[in-house]
């Protein structure tokens, strides 16, 4: 991924540029008219900022099925500052009927400056906090907090472990269905490293602050690269939210790195997790490459017993003993599986596959979802029983769905059936809400159909979903969904808008996204070639956002990066920004984004440079000919890949 970021800027009129005169202080080129623009436009963009956003939610049901209540995270971003403030706002939620609901919220949020994590247990009576440590020296805080109290704080020594791994591919933290102890991952502790004197000799009993010393750095320490260059190995841990007693989950190789830890039903094997290898498969000496935007890093699940179970009970073979004896691979036949979860009933351990980018190398692919017999007597020995739930899509059909693009799960995606599972995933430029039936594979769209809005699910409530809505040109708002059980259309849900916490943007900010609209175009691709598989010959997509008067504003392209990344429908402030100072923005979705069927996405590798620039052009022509822009004023910015296509286009 190229780290460049490169744009071209049209100016919405023409401007004298002349030097300023040394007196005014200003630097060469600027006129006091364009300070005070600048200043304007300084103001509008935050403005923008500090509109909160909406983050995750918990809902917690109760004995009576008309109420429950919900936790919802939210940020606010200080622009001047350079942080990120977070709150946390509670409600009760009362249903007068099957398709009426409504939301009593706390008259303010609470501030959770510090906290690296929020994870309620289970039944919602018991809230985990976990604050990071700032320093070397600082420890890892743990806190457990009961409806009222704190009821433990846990300090972890830096000699125990590092910090947690909150967010990214390695978050992993899980409470156990009892509540007593939460499995998590964080940084392994630091490793001995030896100590050297000028001479180049070890000195024995020596610290880091003796006089004239120097440390050796001792072997040397690969990464997984961007945002995790600075962090030890991901390491698995259990503690005990009684005792205080944390203890690390032995027998996992330092070639593995492990994450998104899981507590399965009754088992000998009580945790299951992912681990990624430092063994990619092509390279003589095994190293870990970057990880954050790609799919295509090889891994596995893994099953291990929980180490505050007696040494007895820990199971063994004769022919695996030794530290490893407790792990078992799960997945041994797959190149990918992450994002394991258990149906309620144990009988299904269900994941998701990137094996389409692992195979193909392409850094993200469409998804696959798989699912494993669980035995019912916990006993993991033979081969297991691994089945297809929803593959790979090569080629949709116009209209059906394109296959699975999935960032995330919830921690309970399920419905009251046990089999129907709720996740937000791409179709073409939106996000779309899907049911899946684990058993039967089917799959279903549960936000509306005919809504070119962008929908993720935040949570679930029983049988409702709570959900949040945007497109380019509106706010996120929140959504409560029940599914229509009166009528003979399959999986119909209606939605009610949910009223809102959160105060109304300033009146400028309001004017601006209402006097804007937005539309998805297909765009037919423009000569396909003959060699090209069918799905590479279907038409891709743009969003084209525009106001009063587009024909004679001046347009931004935007290009989205990865390659094999999307530009959703969904409201993003860098963009709204855009097009409030005057912009039409033209959002392409080329062949070889995420939402389109795999044979569209893995077209692109070997095609870079010259499918996605023609992609780019012929979505630029085709709003051209309809009169919808000026195209003697076109500007284009992107970054990562984006940036790349920037310097392709203005080059070609």
């Amino acid at each position: 991924r190229a780290p460049t970021f490169l744009r071209r800027r049209v100016s919405r009129r023409p401007k004298a540029m002349a030097s300023a005169h040394p007196s005014q202080g200003l630097p060469s080129g600027m006129d006091p008219s364009m300070v005070d623009e600048y200043a304007s436009q300084s103001k509008l963009l935050q403005e923008f900022v500090k509109i909160p956003s909406i983050g995750k939610a918990w809902v917690f049901t109760s004995k009576d099925e008309n109420a429950s209540r919900a936790m919802v995270s939210v940020s606010q971003s200080d622009l001047l500052a350079n942080k990120k403030r977070s709150f946390l706002l509670n409600t009760h939620i009362s249903k007068s009927s099957s398709k009426s609901v409504s939301f009593q919220w706390s008259p303010f949020p609470v501030e959770m400056s510090g906290v690296s994590a929020v994870v309620p247990s289970p039944s919602g009576k018991k809230l985990l906090l976990v604050r990071n440590a700032e320093d070397d020296d600082s420890p890892t805080k743990l806190e457990i907090w009961g409806p009222c109290q704190l009821e433990n704080e846990i300090h972890v020594a830096r000699s125990v472990h590092g910090s947690l791994y909150a967010d990214g591919w390695f978050e992993g933290i899980s409470w156990n269905q009892e509540e007593t102890l939460i499995a998590y991952v964080a940084e392994e502790p630091p490793q001995p490293k030896p100590e050297f004197n000028d001479s180049g000799y070890k000195k024995e009993g020596s610290s880091q602050k003796d006089f004239r010393s120097w440390k050796g750095q001792g072997d040397i320490e690969d990464s997984w690269g961007e945002t995790y260059s600075n962090k030890r190995i991901p390491a698995l841990f259990v503690a005990n939210i009684s005792s205080g007693e944390v203890r690390a989950l032995k027998g996992i190789p330092r070639s593995l790195s492990a994450g998104q830890v899981i507590w399965a039903p009754s088992s000998s094997y009580s945790l299951v997790f992912v681990a990624w290898s430092d063994d990619n498969g092509f390279q003589e000496t095994p190293r870990k490459l970057g990880i954050k935007y790609c799919y295509n890093r090889p891994c596995a699940l893994y099953a291990a017993a929980d180490p505050f179970k007696e040494e007895a009970d820990k199971p063994s073979t004769d022919s695996n003993k030794g530290d490893t004896a407790a792990l078992v691979k799960l997945t041994a036949d797959l190149s990918s599986a992450f994002f394991p979860r258990f149906s309620p009933d144990g009988k299904y351990l269900v994941f998701i596959s990137a094996k389409s980018a692992v195979d193909s190398g392409a850094h993200n692919a469409t998804n696959s979802m798989h699912k494993i017999d669980w035995p019912t007597d916990g006993k993991l020995e033979g081969s297991l029983s691994v089945s297809d739930v929803v593959p790979t899509v090569m080629s949709p059909q116009d209209g059906c769905f394109p296959g699975m693009y999935c960032s995330g799960l919830l921690r309970f995606p399920w419905l009251s059936d046990g089999r129907t599972m709720i996740l937000s995933s791409a179709w073409g430029s939106k996000e779309v809400i899907l049911s899946i039936n684990v058993a039967s594979g089917e799959v279903s769209r549960v936000s509306p159909q005919d809504s070119d809005y962008s929908w993720n699910v935040l949570a679930l409530d029983n049988n409702n979903i709570l959900a949040v809505s945007s497109s380019l040109v509106t706010l996120p708002q929140m959504y409560y969904g029940f599914e229509d059980s009166h009528t003979d259309k399959p999986c119909q849900w209606d939605w009610q808008e949910i009223s809102s916490p959160f105060p109304k943007p300033s009146d400028k900010v309001s004017s601006l996204l209402a006097d804007h609209k937005f539309s998805v175009i297909k765009i037919p691709v423009s000569n396909p070639s003959d060699k090209l598989p069918d799905g590479a010959k279907l038409p891709f997509e743009a969003i084209f956002v525009s106001g009063k008067d587009s024909a004679s504003s001046p347009t931004i392209v935007v290009l989205h990066g990865g390659p094999h990344s999307v530009y959703p429908s969904s409201y993003s402030r860098s963009l709204a920004f855009l097009y409030a100072q005057g912009y039409n923005l033209l959002v392409v979705n080329y062949r070889g984004s995420l939402g389109f069927g795999e044979e569209a996405l893995q077209s692109l590798p070997g095609n870079i440079g010259s499918q996605d620039v023609n992609d780019v052009l012929t979505a630029l022509d085709f709003v051209k000919k309809r009169g919808l822009i000026d195209a003697s004023r076109v500007a284009v910015v992107g970054g990562s890949h984006g940036g790349f296509l920037t310097t392709h286009l203005i080059g070609q």
